[in-house]
């Protein structure tokens, strides 16, 4: 018998990472083995993916050596950092290249780094239509990712580059669900104006990943954007409205005005908002829905999704 590849798997215990454990495990014939990489192996999440199967190995993004271990003897790695975990991006940057130098070093024939655009590149530093944040960057936790993929290049990690994007989790962890107006409807805030936002379940990121990994080599060098659905606030809102059988209104409120709302990372998030909307045929073009469904046939649009988590999206 062929013995299995083995995918080591950064943040094994999160959203991405996760979905691609579990999209291994549940695949007993697809020819590969999951190594479930996490701070805290005596974790219960890391128990629970042990028990499934996972062989769990702890290492951290911040500990290069430990990182170098941790891909041995693995044929790929999938590999993510954790930005708002600090929101600091220079850490970040840090991290990719100890990722980058580790699978080199590890002799890793392949490696799916989870990206994102480096905004500087559409708006220049001088470029005041969006402020410039930590004195130079637009949209922090973008431009950290994006400046991070010449480290694997420069290292010579054959890598394909996997453009991830806004996904729908964020309605149930990051606070950006709806909330209660006066008069008893409710109020979700998109500052996109009527720009269309190409959105995913973070679980099906984890389960395109694994969709480039059994392609193999074709795939590296490439940049591939995913998306489950692209929509507008005003669907997302008559979508949710459907779900939580609530009225749901669009708060089309400006990205200014996002920024203004002072909760950590407003202005990051303002920027964002600004960059899908004032770039949204760029950053539309580049995340197709028919590639994402032909890594992973699974692949869930918002209707889907609510189906199976409206429920754990927080009403006040």
């Amino acid at each position: 018998m062929t013995p299995k590849k083995t995918i080591a798997v950064l943040g094994a215990t999160g959203a991405q990472g996760g979905g691609l454990v579990r999209a291994i495990l549940e695949d007993s014939q697809g020819g590969y083995a999951v190594r479930a990489i996490t701070r805290d192996a005596g974790s219960d999440a890391a128990k629970a993916l042990a028990a499934r199967g996972a062989e769990v190995v702890a290492a951290d993004v911040d500990d290069e050596r430990s990182l170098e271990r941790a891909f041995a003897g693995a044929h790929g790695v999938f590999a993510v950092t954790f930005y708002w975990a600090h929101m600091q991006p220079e850490k970040e940057l840090a991290e990719a290249r100890k990722i980058a130098q580790a699978a080199k070093a590890a002799g890793v024939k392949h490696l799916v780094w989870s990206t994102l655009e480096d905004t500087r590149k559409f708006v220049p530093l001088s470029d005041d239509r969006m402020p410039t944040l930590m004195g130079k960057y637009k949209v922090p936790h973008f431009d950290a990712k994006g400046e991070g993929d010449a480290a694997f290049a420069a290292a010579g990690v054959p890598t394909t580059y996997l453009l991830t994007t806004f996904y729908w989790d964020n309605l149930v962890h990051f606070g950006m669900g709806p909330k209660k107006n006066p008069d008893g409807s409710y109020g979700f805030t998109l500052p996109m104006d009527d720009a269309k936002l190409p959105g995913i379940a973070a679980e099906d990121i984890g389960r395109c990943a694994y969709g480039i990994f059994k392609r193999g080599g074709e795939t590296i060098g490439k940049r591939i954007g995913i998306s489950g659905e692209h929509l507008s606030g005003a669907e997302m809102a008559a979508a949710l409205s459907r779900a939580l059988h609530k009225t749901v209104k669009h708060n089309a409120v400006s990205p200014a005005t996002f920024r203004g709302f002072g909760f950590p990372g407003a202005d990051d998030l303002g920027n964002m908002f600004q960059f899908y909307r004032d770039f949204e045929r760029d950053f539309r073009a580049s995340r197709d829905v028919a590639t994402a469904r032909s890594l992973n046939p699974s692949l869930q649009d918002f209707d889907q999704w609510l189906k199976r988590n409206a429920s754990r999206i927080p009403l006040d």
